[in-house]
Parts: structure tokens; sequence; C-alpha cells
């Protein structure tokens, strides 16, 4: 099952509930949600993951987190499907929602050159990236949540058709067994 195959990676909720980090945190991390293994939490968690991914700036897996608290789904696998974002990839999925935008408001600001990232220093990085983000428009800033929620939904349905899958498959091995 997939619950043996995450759990081999995972700790266990009492190591996490005794955490030195976590403890601090009090109630808020003990929802039996948030560490269990089931479809509806790793699926969610899936979706949590995706929608963070795309947040800009290293603030993804805080808000993965975060967000998994809120809607109660597994926060180890929301924090982990944030990773689908890096320096590899993150270009390319701003260029897509800034498509997707520009496909769904209907209206395109000067195309993909304002997509280049602007020159940052550790003194000045603020406003440049600002003035980046505003020249880029409506197109990216509609076209950046929806993307993230269309990538949510995805990862939910595919998430829980592969457990569902997952389950068949289990079942039938031990049907073929006991026959």
């Amino acid at each position: 099952m997939p619950r043996k195959l995450f759990r081999k990676f995972l700790p266990d909720h009492e190591t996490i509930r005794q955490s030195r980090w976590i403890r601090p945190f009090g109630s808020w991390l003990h929802h039996p949600n948030l560490w269990h293994l089931n479809r509806h939490s790793v699926a969610g968690g899936v979706a949590v993951g995706l929608f963070a991914g795309l947040i800009p700036g290293p603030l993804q897996m805080l808000s993965g987190a975060l967000l998994a608290i809120v809607f109660r789904v597994n926060l180890p696998v929301a924090v982990f499907t944030t990773l689908y974002t890096n320096p590899l990839t993150i270009v390319p999925l701003y260029v897509l929602a800034y498509e997707y935008g520009a496909v769904l408001t209907g209206a395109h600001n000067g195309g993909l050159a304002n997509l280049a990232p602007p020159e940052l220093s550790w003194d000045n990085w603020l406003t440049p990236l600002l003035v980046w983000l505003e020249s880029m428009g409506r197109p990216f800033f509609i076209g950046l949540p929806m993307l993230g929620l269309t990538l949510a939904l995805l990862g939910y349905v595919t998430a829980r058709l592969l457990w569902k899958l997952w389950v068949i498959r289990e079942w039938r091995k031990r049907a073929a067994r006991r026959a």
C-alpha cells in the first residue's frame, strides 16, 4: 500500500510531537490528518503543495506547511510536494502562468520580454522585484493563482486515482494468493 511506502520515510507521530522544534506550536500541529496517511490527507497534501510551490520567493515550504495546517491535510506531503519548483522549473512555470493568464484575460502586456528577471543586489532587491512583477501585469497576477488552482485540482484527482489503483492492485494480488 502507499501507506507503507510513505511510512519508510516519515517519522512517527510521537517523535514529531516530542520534537523541540514543533512543541512550541502546541495543538496546531497535533491534528491527526496532518500526519496520517490516508487517501484524503495525502491527496490534499499534494494539492496544497502544488499550489504553494508557485508562490514567489523562498516561502513555498512555509506556505505549504501553513496551508496544510489550515486545510488539515498531510503536512510532510504538502511540504515535500512544493519541491517541484526549483531554479530550473520556476521560469517555465511562470511563463506558463503568464500565458494562462493572457488566455483567461485576453490581454498581453508586451509578451514574454517582461519575464526576464531583474538584476537584484543585497542592498536593493525589493524595489526592482516589485517593478518587475508589476511589469508583467494582469495576465501574470491572474494566471499564477489560476495555474496554482489548476495544478492543485489535477494533483488532487491524480493522487486519489493513483491511490485507488494501488488499492485495487493490492486487492487483486491478495485474491490471487488466496485462490
